[in-house]
């Protein structure tokens, strides 16, 4: 038997973008749909651990804005990742706030995205006060290529940290 949607999710959750926003929000709107993927960690001293997961984005916020769900491994299995990004497109700055958080690693960062000619950078702080940049890359219909990166200081060279390899499972 299907779970009505509550209140608060029929009001979080739009079907469209907004119409003083649409073009604005193309650079991320590709994205609305459920996305698996193939997860590659690069940890320290160059060992790798790779995993399987799942994305979700949909319009929020009467289409304002964009919001997401990073889950890993994919469900059912016990999550080791769990979080979501809100996306805010902002004409003052001609770019978009993103505001990730992770509750169950306590992993929180605070970016602004913008498009890179054909990828989209998002660049800022986590909660670690280390810079972080994620970009999304190799961008088609059906898929693109995740990475995260850091370093501690403008003179460090940046250290991959994940890649996630996404396809689409619905349109």
């Amino acid at each position: 038997m299907p779970i009505a949607m509550s209140p608060f999710l029929a009001a979080l959750g739009s079907d469209n973008p907004s119409a003083d926003r649409t073009i604005d929000m193309n650079l991320y709107g590709w994205l609305i749909g459920s996305w698996d993927m193939n997860t590659v960690r690069h940890l320290d001293g160059g060992a790798i651990l790779k995993s399987t997961g799942e994305c979700h984005f949909g319009w929020v916020l009467q289409g304002r804005a964009i919001q997401d769900l990073w889950i890993r491994p994919r469900r059912p299995a016990p999550s080791t990742m769990y979080g979501t990004t809100l996306r805010i497109f902002d004409p003052g700055i001609g770019g978009w706030h993103i505001i990730w958080s992770d509750p169950l690693n306590q992993d929180y960062s605070r970016q602004i995205g913008r498009a890179e000619g054909k990828d989209i950078v998002q660049i800022g702080e986590d909660s670690r006060g280390l810079q972080a940049r994620w970009c999304f890359t190799e961008i088609t219909n059906d898929s693109f290529h995740w990475i995260g990166e850091e370093r501690a200081a403008d003179s460090d060279p940046w250290r991959m940290t994940y890649e996630h390899f996404a396809r689409r499972t619905n349109p």
